[in-house]
């Protein structure tokens, strides 16, 4: 095709030459004409003159272009066109490759803890323990994703954490997400499989759920400019077959908002876990646990767990440092005692980069029958309910991805209610020490 125009535009610039030489024989003519004429002036002979020789400079240019624009037309030789799709190929491989990074995404993190436990009138435990996740998702059509994901540790619903040892032995990888969530519109989305916990709990309050824990069923969020609401519903058990099936489920309301250079975020919420008279829905059938809640002769749940919780925190700058000031509340209205737990703190800085850091303080109040036990923060005066006390964390990073952290349980007293015939709650310290990796 390259050829084909070349040709054209050469064949018409022939025939511009061939005009303009015509022109020139003309003007030749003319010029011997013109010698035995007396009738032409001095003058004109002089522009005539000027004329022509701007017009022999205009075929000279010509016969130059002419000449380029042959060896332009001539055909591109096989190894240049070879070398030529050989790019192409290459371009198209990259656009697919970045089409791809842009369907699935990758992600997780790592962490190394040390940890110290030291309860009253037992021996003191140290144990070093990881815990490695990953995740991936996949962008679809018609605003959908689906999510996929895994962890250490075992089949503990609130924790995913492997202590290292026994020789060396192979530890567990779990499944830790399944999913697929639809974005219906920038508002408004819905989820069903196995997901992270979709509710808002103040500076990731741990008061009613563990940050390991995963909900199992559907969840729905709307999200606007202010306010926000979140519906959640989980099995505890799906399966019919062991006659101890139980759908539980909760609706928050928040809404976030400026007040000058603070920011305030507040939530009410009311959750309904209809487990009265059911069994343990996790672990040893010859030795049920109830993390701390109440239970029958006959090893089932005494209560339902019907909880009204508010919560928020309040966010600003101090010494140009962030500030986070939060509470939470909850009660079981179901329980005819110690069914109140609450929490306050705050935090100071954040350890997101190098050379930055973050120190927290938080009290916090749990009786046995507040929350259900089975979900809520695995560590804090031993797991489960039925615990107060002190909690003080610590973190600095290293880099973006990398950071070190402690967490101190101090003074914690476990078992008010519990151990009340054994003498009273234990004195509980926990230490931890945490190495992290995001990627």
């Amino acid at each position: 095709m390259v050829a084909a125009m070349c040709g054209q535009r050469v064949s018409s610039e022939d025939n511009l030459m061939k005009d303009l030489l015509r022109a020139a024989v003309a003007a030749a003519v003319v010029t011997g004409s013109a010698s035995s004429q007396a009738a032409v002036s001095g003058a004109e002979w002089e522009q005539f003159k000027a004329q022509f020789a701007e017009m022999a400079a205009r075929v000279e240019a010509l016969e130059a272009e002419n000449a380029r624009l042959k060896q332009q037309g001539s055909s591109v030789p096989v190894d240049d066109l070879s070398k030529l799709q050989a790019d192409v190929a290459v371009l198209q491989s990259q656009n697919s490759a970045a089409a791809w990074s842009e369907k699935i995404k990758i992600g997780g993190d790592f962490r190394y803890r040390y940890e110290y436990i030291d309860v009253e009138d037992r021996d003191s435990r140290e144990r070093n323990r990881i815990r490695a996740r990953m995740a991936v998702t996949a962008k679809l059509p018609s605003d959908t994703e689906v999510g996929l994901g895994v962890a250490t540790g075992g089949d503990d619903p609130v924790s995913t954490n492997q202590t290292l040892g026994g020789g060396g032995s192979t530890k567990d990888l779990r499944l830790d997400k399944a999913y697929f969530r639809w974005n219906a519109t920038e508002e408004f989305h819905l989820q069903a499989g196995k997901f992270s916990n979709p509710l808002y709990k103040p500076q990731k309050s741990s008061l009613l759920w563990d940050g390991d824990w995963r909900p199992e069923g559907v969840s729905a969020g709307w999200a606007g400019n202010h306010l926000f609401a979140n519906f959640l519903g989980n099995w505890l058990e799906s399966d019919t077959r062991g006659n101890n099936d139980e759908f539980a489920w909760g609706l928050q309301g928040g809404t976030r908002f400026n007040l000058g250079e603070a920011s305030l975020t507040t939530a009410v919420a009311y959750y309904d876990f209809p487990t009265a008279g059911a069994r343990p829905f996790y672990g040893d059938d010859d030795e049920p646990e109830f993390f701390g809640n109440s239970f029958t002769d006959d090893d089932r749940y005494l209560y339902n767990y019907e909880m009204i919780e508010i919560g928020g925190d309040l966010s600003m700058n101090l010494f140009e440092m962030p500030l986070s000031i939060y509470a939470n509340f909850v009660q079981n209205q179901d329980a005819d005692d110690y069914d109140t737990g609450w929490l306050a703190g705050a935090t100071l800085g954040k350890a997101k980069g190098k050379g930055t850091w973050a120190v927290g303080y938080q009290y916090r109040d749990l009786e046995a029958d507040a929350v259900l036990g089975l979900l809520s923060d695995s560590d804090f005066a031993g797991g489960g309910t039925d615990g107060k006390g002190h909690v003080i964390t610590g973190a600095y990073g290293i880099n973006k991805q990398w950071s070190l952290g402690f967490t101190w349980f101090v003074n914690n007293e476990a078992g008010e209610k519990n151990l009340a015939e054994e003498g009273g709650a234990l004195d509980y310290d926990r230490i931890q020490i945490d190495t992290k990796f995001k990627y």
